[in-house]
């Protein structure tokens, strides 16, 4: 199925590009194999907003965050996890979207394999919903990682997103999870009765 393109990116706002997110197919085209998910749980972050990462300044860590909309941001999290967002605002700007949980529809063998891996561990068993019912979980379940993919397009790479797989759904409209500043903002949204969300 053909990628979104520049123009999908570019239509919505923060706000409303993590809404129009939900039900799309996230993909991995890599050397390993192919990976992918329904978006079902996502976060947006826009200026303006204590908890965003470009809420004081541009840095060497967010500098991603203010490229162009389309574009990706992976970011590491308590000195050992990444989270991958999708930037969505103008070129300078520091708007994205966080990807919260992916529903599991493609490489599921290989997703089991490289969560194990991140565990140091041989492989073991996981739960359909365990893979990728979370933003760390799902960045280690599709192989996305800082050196690879920080600051690369969804439009000509190995990562991308395609139209959506699952449109008759109801979106909730709910506060972020994990964060202390902004933690009242209702910028987190999920598929209603989807088991994959990481938490209702």
């Amino acid at each position: 199925m053909q990628r979104l393109d520049l123009k999908f990116y570019q239509k919505y706002e923060t706000l409303s590009l993590a809404k129009q997110l939900l039900g799309c197919e996230f993909i991995h085209e890599s050397p390993e194999g192919r990976t992918a998910g329904i978006i079902v749980e996502t976060e947006a972050y826009l200026t303006g907003d204590p908890a965003c990462h470009a809420y004081r300044k541009k840095t060497l860590r967010n500098a991603a965050m203010f490229g162009p909309a389309g574009s990706v941001y992976v970011y590491l999290i308590y000195g050992m996890y990444h989270c991958v967002n999708i930037v969505s605002a103008v070129e300078g700007k520091g708007e994205a979207v966080l990807i919260r949980a992916l529903e599991p529809t493609d490489g599921i063998e290989l997703m089991e394999l490289r969560r194990a891996e991140r565990k140091g561990q041989k492989l073991m068993a996981f739960s359909l919903r365990e893979l990728c019912n979370g933003p760390a979980k799902l960045v280690q379940a599709m192989g996305i990682s800082l050196a690879g993919h920080n600051g690369s397009s969804l439009l000509d790479d190995d990562l991308y997103i395609t139209p959506p797989k699952q449109t008759d759904f109801e979106v909730v409209t709910t506060t972020r999870i994990g964060i202390t500043q902004g933690a009242d903002l209702p910028y987190r949204f999920y598929i209603k009765g989807n088991r994959f969300v990481s938490k209702k």
